[in-house]
């Protein structure tokens, strides 16, 4: 299916570029019909220049070099016709033209292929996003999910931000954490946390040992920082939550991270730890105790989780982003309704460009257990 969905697409930008590509010819024909009607003391030769530059602007480096070879056709054929071949002015205009023919179709080459190499690196980023970052499913058990991630950096899909979500025994077990830094060193540590939790989640059975496992295996791993100077310095906000299938309270045991939201009626209740403990890998630094809080999701309810790159989002005046306010004008949405108004709304508070990584997870317990 795929080949065929990619097909319209180039056609449409081919004919596209056929319709531009009649600007920098018409512009060639005019300036030569203009020349042959002006004296001979009036040159219109070097505005040809335009003609290959303009095409540099949307055309292929072949496609603007051919325009730049007709363009210096046009000239010639002018200065032959006007015996003007011989002359210093038409030999420097040709000289001229043929200068900025080669430099513009230089550039627009160097342009493409770093174009290319742009889009090779975000197909690789986007293997390493499915292969560190699972896409959830839609349905969990008996709950709906929804999930985004928003990079800081332009040029990556992912970067320090993780979620992710298992089944256990009695029901589903979510992460969601986030890695103190951006783009590749953060994406490493995010791996190291997300294969931790993949490999001990099925077989511990209580939160509390859980985040014991986790906190050791973070120590571990970065007791060795990849960036020099960051000794001491590397921690990862993070928490797990345990919804059963059946009507039974759901646990949640917070390591420094913000408090998920509760939509139910357009009331919106923030799910604050009684007593949270500090940030995975900072364990060596104190004796943490994590305490288990739980609530009640009921069908219908809302659960959102997210990460600090969503409230510490600011717009030009610095305002931050009013998480909690705009949610509760979503709480009869679905999932997936709701996260798509949660990115649109926030890209347009910041201004289209985030300055930290930013992921969201919302999902709703529904009346079918299965």
């Amino acid at each position: 299916m795929r080949p065929w969905r990619r097909m319209p697409h180039r056609h449409h930008s081919w004919q596209a570029s056929d319709a531009l590509l009649a600007v920098p010819l018409g512009l060639i024909a005019a300036i030569i019909v203009a020349d042959i009607l002006t004296p001979p003391h009036v040159p219109l030769g070097p505005l040809l220049i335009v003609a290959p530059a303009i095409t540099a602007s949307f055309a292929s480096p072949f496609i603007t070099a051919l325009v730049g070879l007709i363009a210096i056709g046009a000239l010639l054929g002018v200065g032959a016709g006007f015996h003007l071949l011989t002359s210093e002015s038409v030999g420097a205009q040709i000289i001229s033209l043929v200068v900025v023919s080669v430099v513009v179709t230089v550039f627009r080459y160097l342009r493409e292929r770093h174009s290319h190499e742009l889009e090779q690196v975000r197909r690789v980023s986007e293997a390493a996003q499915r292969v560190v970052l699972r896409p959830l499913p839609r349905r969990i058990g008996p709950l709906r999910v929804a999930s985004v991630y928003m990079a800081a950096q332009e040029e990556a899909l992912i970067g320090g931000d993780l979620y992710a979500a298992v089944r256990t025994s009695f029901g589903t077990r979510l992460i969601i954490g986030d890695v103190m830094g951006k783009g590749l060193t953060a994406m490493g540590d995010a791996s190291l946390l997300l294969g931790a939790f993949r490999e001990a989640a099925h077989r511990t059975a209580g939160l509390p040992e859980l985040m014991t496992y986790l906190e050791r295996s973070v120590c571990w791993n970065l007791a060795e920082p990849t960036e020099p100077g960051q000794e001491g310095e590397c921690f990862i906000t993070a928490a797990i939550v345990d919804i059963p299938d059946t009507p039974s309270p759901a646990r949640i045991v917070s390591c420094g991270h913000p408090p998920p939201l509760l939509l139910r009626d357009r009331q919106v209740v923030t799910l604050r730890a009684s007593a949270p403990a500090p940030p995975l890998g900072l364990g060596e630094l104190t004796t943490p105790e994590y305490r288990v809080d739980t609530f009640h999701l009921e069908p219908g309810d809302l659960l959102l989780l997210y990460t600090d790159g969503v409230v510490e989002a600011r717009d030009p005046s610095g305002v931050f982003y009013p998480l909690t306010a705009r949610a509760a004008s979503w709480a009869q949405d679905t999932p997936v309704a709701l996260v798509h108004h949660l990115r649109a709304d926030l890209l347009d508070h910041v201004g289209g460009r985030l300055s930290d990584d930013a992921a969201v997870v919302a999902l709703q317990r529904t009346a079918d257990p299965h």
